[in-house]
């Protein structure tokens, strides 16, 4: 896995929340977003679908439409606006499925 993009300073001490992203384990806290979560454990949420570069949110408020991202099952969800649930498997494209 790569080099997280986000380091976490505060809130260190909330519950443990564990999930799959791109196939690997991984580890959020509980109240964390799946854009946090993503984030913290990864250098992306997603790979642009027009340039094929690495994408990591850009409003964070539910208005761009940049944070989808797909769920093992083949769903999609809004990174930002979505709480982290225990044993979610996310995608981000790297080294997915």
């Amino acid at each position: 896995m790569t080099t997280p993009l986000l380091h976490r300073v505060a809130e260190t001490d909330r519950r443990p929340v564990r999930f799959t992203l791109d196939g690997q384990p991984a580890e959020g806290l509980e109240g964390d977003t799946v854009m946090t979560a993503m984030l913290t454990s990864g250098a992306r949420l997603r790979v642009s679908e027009f340039g094929h570069g690495p994408r990591a949110g850009f409003c964070v408020m539910g208005a761009c439409q940049d944070c989808w991202v797909r769920t093992e099952d083949g769903g999609r969800l809004r990174a930002c606006s979505t709480f982290l649930a225990e044993g979610m498997r996310l995608l981000s494209g790297e080294g997915a499925p």
